[in-house]
């Protein structure tokens, strides 16, 4: 026995600060809080007045046949009165409690969120995204159950139980004695089970987030599936995770089923058993029959807020659990920036002997040295793997380099805060992210813009002819991911929601490598109206995009290797001739006779 309290309060000292941060949610919405308990005091003391008044009514009119009528409806009615004002208290308790809970589960909901979104890119680059949103959106639901049903069944019970024993020990203290023998026995079930739910409850929760990030997976590679009809693969494992998950519940189900309700069904009954054994042998008229009425009534009120309080360690569980899982998140990592807040005055860049690695392992980049002064076109070119995106990955800030420094502006990139470096530097992708709103809004994108600049942002882009033939202009909505523009529009949008406030350093990770000649074309006049304006880095697949550039950089297996521009570069007739040469021949086999 001593044993099993030593598991059991080292166990509690391991959930304690979880559910004790988790609580400290509550501090701003104590005093409805506060409010709420008082209700439910009150609530508890009406609702056990009611077995005293009966007592009275059974020891003192109908063991002495003596009925007076005023006394008799005196007594019905403050009876009446008594359940009526329980209930009233106990409806407004419980609103109290669930507007609460409500505002606890949005603010802790929108800490995650701020805490997924502050999260380094490097922890997109690993972990599932269907993780993250079943921290947002299961975990964050858990925790309200906390507030809603936990915090206020414990209170509730705590305050019913706590005046049925004053009313116990007010009627008879030895018969309130023996029913207090079950509180011990009810202590140590509540320890076993939370023993044995624990490691069950976190498989539970770890589970139902697979379950959510392969629906993620599923969803999102909905064309790819169903184009290699991989549907029903992908339907057994979801099927096997599912099932996995349902014994794991099944498993919590038959805890609660053994260790709760029928064995303090039990406890109960022998308790009663003691109860009438007391009365039964006591001299007569020492208990009277209504106080074992009473006491009768206490008890099975008595147990079902213990059953109460018992079967709550399921969902107290859950919430620690999901509360443990959500902050690993929130006291993670978080991307880093500097503090330095003034605004970039200039595009200058200057790379010295920089090395990065994704992972130990494998070095991405080996000592890169670059100079690039302030409104001129750079153009990094390179087969696949050869670090040109990890190259502008580290310009944007998105990962702290393993030595080495850059510097923007002339200061040390990692100074800068995330303002400057989001408003001096900025990257259009290969695969641009078009969200389900309208032009205004994926132009904007919550910046203060104003619709004429977004205009002209959409005449340099070369966009202004579409969006004007769209039935309700810049205020028209795209579908989902802008599944009605494409490629090259997508290209071209993604463009405008940059140029709408040009950046000091503009950043292109392969933005022609997949549209055709005349987006091509449009994106060539869009960087010649811009070009004189920013510092352009241009990752190029096509060469034939980059031959004004000022500076062509050939990189080859994380190293440069070739520098200069077009002229110089076929002059040398090193790597940079070879792709040149092999594009050339590329275009003219694809060339109609």
């Amino acid at each position: 026995m001593s044993d099993m309290n030593t598991d059991s309060n080292h166990k509690f000292r391991q959930l304690w600060p979880t559910l004790k941060r988790l609580l400290s949610y509550g501090l701003p919405y104590r005093r409805p809080l506060t409010l709420a308990a008082i209700l439910l005091w009150l609530a508890a003391g009406a609702e056990v007045c009611g077995p005293v008044l009966i007592s009275y009514f059974i020891d003192n009119m109908v063991a002495k046949n003596s009925m007076p009528t005023g006394k008799v409806i005196g007594l019905a009615v403050v009876f009446l009165l008594l359940q009526i004002l329980a209930a009233t208290l106990r409806y407004n308790q419980a609103l109290l409690f669930n507007r609460a809970s409500v505002g606890v589960v949005q603010t802790i909901r929108s800490d995650v969120m701020d805490a997924a979104l502050k999260q380094p890119i490097a922890v997109f680059d690993t972990q599932p995204v269907g993780q993250l949103i079943s921290k947002v959106t299961n975990d964050t639901e858990v925790i309200k159950d906390l507030y809603v049903t936990v915090v206020a069944t414990v209170l509730r019970s705590a305050a019913l139980i706590s005046a049925m024993l004053i009313a116990m020990f007010s009627l008879n203290w030895r018969m309130a004695l023996v029913a207090m023998m079950m509180f011990p026995v009810v202590l140590i079930l509540m320890g076993l089970y939370q023993r044995h739910s624990t490691p069950i409850i976190r498989q539970v929760r770890s589970l139902l987030a697979d379950i959510n990030n392969g629906f993620n997976e599923a969803i999102s590679g909905m064309v790819v599936l169903q184009q290699f009809r991989q549907q029903g693969r992908f339907g057994e494992k979801l099927g096997e995770t599912s099932h996995v998950h349902y014994l794991m519940r099944l498993k919590t189900l038959r805890l609660e089923s053994l260790l709760l309700r029928p064995l303090l069904s039990l406890i109960s009954a022998l308790v009663l058993s003691g109860l009438l054994m007391l009365f039964g042998f006591s001299q007569e008229g020492a208990i009277g029959v209504g106080v074992l009425y009473a006491f009768i009534n206490y008890l099975s009120r008595l147990n079902e807020p213990l059953i109460e309080l018992a079967s709550q360690q399921a969902m107290l569980q859950q919430a620690v659990v999901a509360g443990e899982r959500i902050f690993e998140l929130m006291d993670g990592e978080q991307q880093q920036y500097g503090d330095d807040l003034r605004p970039l005055a200039s595009g200058k860049v200057e790379i010295n002997h920089v090395d990065f690695a994704y992972n130990p392992s494998k070095t991405v980049l080996k000592e890169i040295n670059l100079q690039v002064p302030s409104r001129h076109f750079i153009a990094l070119v390179g087969h696949t793997g050869s670090g040109k995106s990890t190259l502008a990955n580290l310009l944007m800030g998105y990962y702290p380099l393993v030595s080495g420094e850059i510097y923007l502006d002339d200061r040390p990139l990692k100074t800068l805060s995330h303002q400057v470096l989001r408003s001096g530097v900025a990257m259009v992708q290969q695969d641009p992210v078009v969200l389900a709103d309208t032009v205004y809004a994926n132009i904007a994108l919550g910046r203060d813009i104003s619709e004429e600049q977004v205009w002209q942002a959409l005449q340099i882009s070369q966009l202004e002819p579409l969006v004007k033939e769209m039935p309700k202009g810049i205020h028209t909505v795209f579908g989902e991911q802008g599944n009605n523009l494409s490629v090259g529009q997508k290209q071209l949008l993604a463009l405008a929601r940059v140029l709408v406030q040009t950046p000091q350093i503009l950043i292109l990770d392969e933005a022609t490598a997949n549209i055709d000649s005349g987006t091509e074309q449009a994106i060539h006049r869009a960087l010649s109206a811009i070009r004189h304006k920013t510092t352009l880095v241009v990752i190029a697949h096509r060469l034939s995009t980059i031959v004004d550039a000022d500076q062509i950089v050939v990189l080859n297996r994380g190293e440069i290797v070739e520098s200069g521009n077009h002229q110089q570069l076929l002059a040398q007739k090193g790597r940079y001739y070879q792709m040149h040469q092999l594009q050339l021949a590329a275009t003219e086999l694809e060339t109609p006779v």
